[in-house]
């Protein structure tokens, strides 16, 4: 195995990568595809109008938004004479509208600080199915909007049974720099790493803290962030070398990651309560990186070169049982990189070659079945939202590389970040905070 791999690698993870249709664009021969969509199964949701002030007109706006990206509902404009009274909509013009449910806003008279009721309506029975105060802090910025964000996932959890992800965060980089945007494009804001450039960002499981690759005069080691308290920790034995693709493991104790040197990259377990460092894999001269966990804790997927070409593979957590995950199609698809473990388990989505460009593929581990997801411009860098239906990518669709979401029970396609040169999206865990600590 020759070191051009390596640098290849390197410069692949370094470098830019990732429009609004569906795409179910057909792919090359012998290339699955497969995002299946049954019309009609949807039910139709209106947002009411009701009481008017820039707050009110503010939290129904984000709600609408909110629910709208959540691909659950069709979402549609009531009349007017729709519009809350209380607790009695006007169901009959619901129903003539076609609406299966309604939400409301309505103010919280006496309640301490500003505070909202929102009320999920079930048109068809003409009454309220859920209800919650929502306490808004004033102001109108994160805490504000990630409030509002809150209150949309309660209603997609009452009027489905699975939370939204409206309050949420992708991480990604841009300009040599980490930044966050909330899943509806609004909300961008940097996130302070002591200003060095970054890359490789990556959430643990409760959402406080970020691992990433730090560039810094001496080398590229791997930082903990603590984004509370704005506290860095560097991983012990990463001053040197090639330090990239971290992830977390579920439970928060575990860091696995890829070292690289001159004799190969190898997947490496970071033990945060003992400091141990444990070495999973033993490349000679090949490269073994991306470790990603299964929601279980129980097995690592990865990607190595020990066959050639990129390929993803699957270990245990203790680094036995190595063995490939996914096969490329010869002759239709090449190398594979970037994948990464559903928060459901059942699945895994990694960025393939097709013919030479990067397309992203989802593997169902239940059948081993291979679809293609993209087939539009290149499309890199695929990370789960916690729905694990709903997926970031970055995609070049549109004439420059940016930041999309995909459904992938509707093919639903929009951008999220319109800025040139986004990559590398991580998603967060569900109720992510930030602090101004630099």
């Amino acid at each position: 195995m020759t070191r051009g791999w390596f640098l290849a690698a390197m410069v692949l993870v370094a470098a830019p990568a990732a429009g609004r249709a569906q795409d179910t664009t057909a792919a090359a021969p012998g290339v699955r595809v497969g995002i299946t969509y049954t019309p009609g199964t949807r039910p139709n949701l209106a947002v009411l109008p009701g009481a008017s002030g820039a707050v009110l007109d503010s939290v129904r706006a984000i709600l609408q938004r909110d629910l709208d990206y959540s691909d659950r509902f069709d979402v549609m404009s009531p009349p007017a004479g729709a519009s809350a009274s209380g607790d009695a909509p006007d169901y009959a013009a619901l129903t003539a509208l076609g609406a299966d449910l309604a939400v409301a806003v309505v103010p919280m008279a006496g309640a301490p600080g500003a505070a909202v009721e929102v009320q999920l309506h079930d048109v068809h029975a003409g009454t309220v199915k859920d209800r919650a105060a929502v306490p808004l802090p004033p102001g109108g910025g994160e805490a504000f909007r990630q409030a509002v964000h809150r209150a949309a996932d309660e209603v997609v959890q009452w009027a489905t049974g699975s939370a939204g992800v409206a309050a949420t965060t992708i991480a990604f980089v841009a300009d040599g720099k980490l930044w966050h945007v909330d899943p509806d494009g609004e909300g961008r804001a940097s996130i302070p790493s002591a200003g060095r450039p970054a890359l490789s960002p990556a959430w643990s499981r409760d959402g406080r803290t970020l691992a990433y690759t730090a560039f810094v005069p001496i080398g590229r080691p791997l930082v903990i962030q603590d984004l509370a308290t704005g506290t860095r920790d560097i991983v012990p034995g990463t001053e040197y070398g090639v330090n990239i693709t971290p992830e977390f493991s579920p439970d928060g104790r575990t860091l696995a990651y890829a070292h690289g040197d001159e004799n190969g990259t190898d997947v490496y377990l970071y033990d945060l309560r003992s400091k141990a460092v444990t070495r999973l894999t033993v490349g000679r001269f090949y490269d073994n990186l991306s470790p990603t966990w299964s929601p279980d804790g129980g097995r690592l997927a990865f990607i190595s070169t020990r066959a050639g070409l990129p390929q993803l593979y699957v270990m245990s957590a203790d680094g036995s049982n190595q063995e490939v995950l996914a096969h490329f199609d010869f002759g239709s698809t090449g190398q594979t990189n970037g994948p990464e473990w559903s928060p459901d388990g059942q699945s895994v989505a990694f960025h393939r070659e097709v013919h030479g460009v990067p397309q992203i593929f989802v593997l169902d581990l239940a059948t081993r079945a291979v679809r293609q997801i993209t087939g539009d411009g290149r499309n890199e860098d695929a990370t789960w939202a916690p729905d694990s239906r709903h997926l970031a990518f970055v995609s070049s669709r549109s004439g420059v590389r940016q930041l999309w979401i995909v459904d992938l029970e509707t093919g639903r396609m929009r951008p999220v970040v319109n800025t040139e040169g986004a990559r590398l999206p991580a998603w967060s865990p569900r109720r992510t905070f930030f602090s101004e600590a630099g």
